[in-house]
């Protein structure tokens, strides 16, 4: 849907959306592949032993077509809600392709989320099935009766604690499910907000989000497919950013897809797994190149030749790690910005040379994105402005489950409010700020964390780094900076002050933290990004 150009008019210029008025996910990423090439390879999935089990597109159809009819006969229909809560591997494809071939909702459940976000998310979907496997079911089995509306509980490890045994309800389901004729705008998938601000909403997405993503997926990864192409991210398949930047897009390609389901990013582990897969393509959210920084001669020690494209979203990416990137790795990083609510609106693309250091691109083709002033009049360049996407979109939401007004508040007219701050420059590319609750008033000034959190990132004791506000009576707010340091560096008052003349000398005296706090971690939501509003409540 993007054809590949050298520049960005060129890449404007020739693209118009095709979305079809029926359009179905599961078709599309299992029976469309498994009708062309039924033993195509879809997913790699590795073990914790390091073992690899192929699944075909075939496997996929078959599997996805039996759950489908086993969904069916549990009484399951149109519109209900099936929750996922599994790591990366071919299960969560098979599960979202039943559900989208019935016509149900599915439900991604990051497996990071506790008893509590779990129950939070299930009541307020009134999710009538589950997916799960061993370690899913321990955390739900204490909230049965929370939730009337899950009436299903299906497990990957057998009937355990009552929950039907998934292997069982496959091999006993017939073949060959007629998937429903969906439209391309009727509902397919509901993704929570992370939560970084306020309870977490139900993001609810029509089938078309699939093809939505396409353009900026094709920009961010450098106009896939190529030959030999391989792809894996660290992310979970339940956060947009795994499903919809990675998985589900390289499988509408034909592209397999590495799954190998750990409980936390470790860096030379991830090398390790680049090299031995031949992984050619990767979605690394900014938090986990940052880690990688840490990891010495990544090209001298790890085989590395096949990895063609990183590509990154979730946060701000920073100046610092994308030079990195090419002085170490050789490889640009494709920078991505969106929300749940409405993601791949801007990318950068080395292929097409938009790409710089600090910038998280420009508009993908197909997406009207403007940099607003609050009273809805356009930025001048280099003034910072909220971050607004016209609708109608493809990569939009429908709307927040069960919350109207939030859905209505979420709109200014035809514009879309994002929260975030940014700056457009002379030459069209977008610039980061902030969110607009994460923005610090020092003094008069108006000042984004993540300038000041990217110079930190420079120094050589810090591995990672927010920034946030902290009340002052003189000032407003001065810049607290919470840093966690790299392995070789501890804690101290001169560390502090040398961290702090180095922001100094390289931002400006209203922007270095006045105030620095060693953590052995940082908050983060389950999609990488670092809470600030949990640390600036400590600061109160």
């Amino acid at each position: 849907m993007l054809n590949p150009a050298s520049d960005y008019d060129a890449l404007v210029s020739g693209f118009t959306w095709d979305i079809p008025d029926r359009f179905n996910i599961g078709v599309d990423v299992c029976d469309r592949w498994a009708g062309i090439e039924p033993d195509r390879t879809a997913i790699h999935e590795v073990s914790s032993s390091g073992v690899v089990t192929t699944t075909t597109f075939g496997d996929l159809k078959d599997a996805s077509d039996r759950l489908a009819t086993a969904f069916a006969s549990l009484g399951i229909e149109p519109g209900d809600r099936v929750g996922v809560l599994l790591p990366q591997s071919a299960a969560v494809v098979i599960a979202h392709s039943a559900a989208y071939k019935l016509g149900a909702i599915a439900l991604p459940l990051a497996g990071l989320f506790g008893p509590e976000a779990l129950e939070y998310r299930l009541s307020d979907s009134a999710a009538c099935a589950l997916v799960t496997d061993a370690a899913g079911l321990a955390k739900v089995e204490g909230l049965r009766d929370a939730l009337p509306a899950l009436a299903h509980v299906i497990c990957l490890d057998g009937a355990i604690g009552g929950a039907l045994a998934y292997a069982d309800l496959v091999a006993s389901a017939s073949p060959g499910f007629r998937a429903i004729d969906s439209r391309a705008d009727d509902p397919a998938l509901m993704i929570y907000t992370s939560g970084t601000t306020g309870l977490a909403k139900g993001a609810l997405h029509a089938h078309r989000v699939l093809l939505g993503h396409l353009p900026g997926f094709a920009m961010m990864h450098d106009f896939p497919p190529k030959s030999g192409d391989r792809m894996w991210t660290p992310s979970d398949w339940a956060w947009a950013g795994g499903l919809l930047n990675a998985v589900l897009p390289s499988l509408h390609h034909g592209v397999p897809v590495v799954a190998r389901a750990v409980a936390r990013f470790e860096p030379e582990a991830a090398l390790t797994l680049i090299a031995d897969l031949g992984i050619t393509t990767t979605f690394l959210p900014p938090t986990a190149l940052r880690m990688l920084r840490g990891v010495p001669d990544p090209r001298g020690r790890f085989d590395l030749s096949r990895l063609r494209n990183i590509a990154s979203a979730g946060e701000a990416l920073g100046p610092e790690t994308f030079e990195w990137a090419q002085r170490t790795l050789g490889l640009t990083i494709g920078e991505a910005y969106g929300q749940t609510e409405c993601n791949l609106v801007l990318a950068a693309c080395k292929a097409a040379g938009i790409a710089r250091a600090g910038s998280t691109g420009r508009p993908v083709p197909g997406h009207r994105v403007m940099i607003r002033r609050p009273d809805g009049g356009e930025t001048a360049v280099d003034e910072p402005g909220e971050i607004c996407v016209a609708r109608p979109d493809p990569v939009m939401f429908l709307r927040y489950w069960n919350q109207p007004e939030a859905t209505e508040a979420k709109f200014d007219g035809d514009w879309m409010l994002t929260g975030d701050t940014a700056r457009r420059d002379a030459e069209g590319y977008v610039h980061f700020v902030g969110r607009e609750d994460d923005l610090i008033t020092s003094s008069a000034y108006r000042i984004g964390p993540v300038e000041i959190e990217d110079c930190l990132l420079r120094h050589p004791a810090v591995a990672l780094a927010a920034a946030v506000g902290k009340p002052d009576p003189l000032r407003t707010e001065i810049v607290k900076a919470f840093l966690v340091l790299r392995e070789g560096f501890m804690p101290s008052d001169a560390l502090a002050a040398e961290i702090q003349a180095f922001v100094r000398t390289r931002l400006s005296a209203h922007e270095y933290p006045r105030e620095i706090a060693f953590r052995e971690s940082l908050p983060m939501t389950t999609t990488g990004k670092i809470i600030r509003r949990e640390l600036r409540d400590e600061t109160k």
